[in-house]
């Protein structure tokens, strides 16, 4: 199962916060079979934005912090094409308009991934059958 970490998922991953017990797993599954979990460089424009407003509080700046999380050995920043951005206004079912989540939900569906998140919009899309995810 390919592993696509929502911007919430990376921001308790890389805290060291507890995750559910399932998300958990299923990291520690992809990364002993040594496939890495993927981050979108959507997610780099998130916690851009969050550190700008002031709604997140990183030791270093949002670039250094957020190149040093992708540098790991189990994360791999995933594939943004222009069909992904395209396709992310293309999506099926009732997805909000966030362009962060749509471009998330968009990558996943092109790369087979599943998406670990917390975000219930998101955990909602995929219930309804339009992607994979994983609640962290």
């Amino acid at each position: 199962m390919a592993l696509l970490l929502d911007t919430c998922a990376l921001l308790w991953i890389a805290l060291d916060a507890p995750i559910a017990p399932a998300a958990n797993e299923a990291i520690e599954r992809e990364v002993s079979a040594a496939r890495p979990a993927h981050v979108s460089p959507i997610s780099a424009w998130e916690i851009g934005m969050l550190a700008a407003g002031n709604r997140i509080n990183l030791a270093m700046a949002p670039t250094r912090w957020f190149h040093r999380f992708i540098e790991r050995p189990d994360v791999a920043l995933a594939e943004l094409t222009p069909d992904i951005l395209i396709a992310a206004w293309f999506l099926p079912g009732a997805l909000h308009r966030d362009p962060a989540d749509r471009i998330i939900c968009a990558t996943a569906r092109e790369g087979g991934h599943t998406i670990v998140t917390r975000d219930r919009k998101i955990l909602d899309y995929a219930a309804a059958g339009h992607c994979r995810a994983l609640a962290c």
